[in-house]
């Protein structure tokens, strides 16, 4: 009998777990909001040069509109439809202002807005764009603030991917809630630009232990067969956390408030996060089975099976897990992600749709004013389509079992995003309805591919693992932004990117094992007796059908592959 077993004896999915499961997933109506939330404090508001100290616009006359007074002072940008955002005429030109005003304004003096810049506070009331004037020759710095903030993401990917498996999932989520509390409400007292990087760079590292070690905390205590359903509804807080994050910021508008209200609250998880038990998988691999044990008789209790108090003692706990306690002999670390067969499959493959998956998704959702209607109401629309997508990928899952749903969900992404293509400007609503349906498939991919991450990588080395892809998440949702900078050499090239990316991941998900309905693994032991040996006795019993004699040397292939297996996991090479 293995942990899964033991999972059953007390109570399956029972009282504990329903507790231990809500408590975790509910801060993710706030991951949301982090990861999205350059949307909106640093939104690009309305605005033209302001103009001379010895020019009033009210003063002038009432009797004129005053956006058609601005165009006595600011001349039109290239496209002749609006005023231009980032010069002003040296001299007011009145001849503007008449019926017949279609002069050419190209001969006309201009000047840089010496003056600074005047925002419009319909949208927007402030943003770190109007704090900053993060406008015209600065306007890249508006996008370094989510490059910065991703890359505390993946730095967190690295460090507490790492650190959960050697000190442990609880205390590190617990010190990233404290982290993110504390520091991502610095963001909202911050006086500089330099300074909100800094901040938002240690928010990112926090949010990422946060979802790394939630991940991994929720699989870890739940029985395999109530893992597809658990997952998927969990991940709903994320859905729900768009809309909760459209709502606070048409309430807000200012970015200061927008932040201490996503951030503060995380500050009341640390307080009750004391209350989750550490995975009891990862103690008794970390050779603290008397801890385990403690663990495993509270969540007895809370299930109410107090009669398996007096079954489960240490001699029982050990002799149901003695192999995986006797694989664990030493530290493992992330070069063993790769050492073994099945182990590198698993990697390459993961890290291939993860990064993918990132890049198609922040490619869509990070740059919601480009659609030209309001900004909440995109944000609400985008949030709402992760509804029926994810009903869909959790039939999927339980019936085409993950490594399908992976696969069909990163191919339907791409051709809708190919189909974007060949659909006209003019033709907004197509356009947006098409990224909408982008953005659904690749949510349901997101879905989907957290899920099989934890259930693909062994305990001993789960951690270290999520980690790894989950930096290359972050790589490609810092790369999301950077491809649309395509667009100036070929309008298309940018969908072309982010498309054939998906097309190349979903290939890729094919050669996944798949892990509907299996236990999870323990050890790197677990992984390759099940799948890589599964993988050469396929290719035995095929050369057997075809007539091959290699079945002798199959054979010793098998045993060298598990003996390298058990020689990597003794040996604990700490390569990296």
């Amino acid at each position: 009998m293995g942990f899964s077993e033991l999972l059953d004896e007390m109570g399956g999915f029972g009282r504990y777990q329903w507790l231990h499961v809500t408590l975790i997933s509910f801060p993710g109506l706030l991951m949301a909001s982090q990861n999205l939330l350059n949307n909106f404090v640093s939104g690009t508001p309305s605005h033209h040069c302001t103009l001379s100290a010895n020019y009033s616009l009210w003063n002038i006359t009432e009797q004129v509109d005053r956006q058609e007074l601005l165009k006595a002072f600011i001349p039109p940008d290239s496209s002749g439809t609006r005023l231009d955002r980032c010069r002003r005429y040296v001299t007011p030109q009145w001849e503007m202002l008449t019926a017949n005003g279609s002069v050419n304004s190209s001969h006309l003096q201009t000047e840089d807005c010496v003056d600074g810049w005047t925002f419009d506070g319909t949208e927007f009331l402030a943003t770190t764009v109007s704090e900053w004037d993060l406008v015209c020759n600065l306007r890249p710095l508006k996008q370094m603030i989510q490059t910065v903030y991703m890359g505390g993401v993946l730095a967190g990917a690295v460090i507490y991917g790492g650190l959960s498996d050697r000190f442990g999932r609880r205390s590190v989520l617990i010190w990233s809630y404290l982290q993110l509390g504390v520091l991502g409400s610095c963001c909202a007292l911050s006086q500089s630009y330099s300074v909100y990087c800094v901040f938002r760079f240690l928010s990112g590292m926090a949010v990422s232990g946060i979802i790394l070690n939630s991940v991994s905390l929720k699989v870890e205590w739940i029985p395999t067969k109530t893992r597809t359903l658990v997952g998927t509804l969990t991940s709903f807080y994320f859905t729900f956390g768009q809309l909760v994050l459209a709502g606070l910021a048409y309430w807000l508008k200012d970015w200061r408030k927008l932040h201490l209200v996503v951030c503060a609250p995380h500050i009341l998880f640390f307080a009750y996060s004391w209350w989750y038990s550490e995975s009891a998988r990862w103690l008794i691999l970390r050779r603290r089975s008397q801890d385990a044990l403690k663990t495993l008789h509270r969540v007895a209790r809370i299930n109410g099976k107090t009669e398996v108090l007096d079954k489960l003692t240490l001699e029982v706990l050990h002799s149901h897990m003695s192999k995986e306690l006797e694989s664990n002999r030493k530290m493992l670390t992330a070069y063993d992600l790769l050492r073994t067969p099945a182990m590198r499959r698993i990697s390459v493959g993961l890290v291939v749709v993860w990064f993918s998956t990132s890049f198609a998704y922040y490619g869509l959702a990070m740059d919601l004013q480009k659609f030209g209607v309001s900004i909440y109401v995109m944000q609400l629309i985008f949030g709402a389509v992760d509804f029926p997508a994810k009903f869909l990928a959790l039939g999927m899952l339980s019936f085409l079992g993950r490594r399908l749903t992976q696969a069909l969900c990163l191919f339907m992404s791409a051709l809708v995003i190919f189909a974007n293509i060949f659909v006209p400007m003019d033709m907004q609503a197509v356009r947006t309805t098409l990224a909408c349906l982008g953005k659904a498939f690749t949510a349901a991919s997101f879905t989907t591919v957290y899920l099989y991450t934890g259930e693909l990588y062994p305990t001993i080395i789960r951690q270290t693992g999520m980690g790894l892809v989950s930096t290359m998440a972050r790589v490609g949702s810092m790369a999301a932004p950077a491809v649309l900078i395509l667009d100036e050499v070929f309008p298309a090239l940018p969908s072309v990117v982010y498309g054939g990316a998906a097309v190349l991941a979903s290939g890729f998900a094919c050669f996944l094992p798949e892990t509907l309905n299996v236990s999870l693994p323990d050890t790197v032991q677990d992984v390759e007796e099940r799948w890589a040996g599964r993988i050469r006795a396929d290719q035995k019993k095929k050369k057997k059908e075809e007539g091959g004699g290699g079945a002798s040397s199959e054979d010793e292939q098998v045993a060298l592959s598990l003996k390298q297996v058990k020689e990597v996991e003794g040996s604990g090479l700490n390569a990296l």
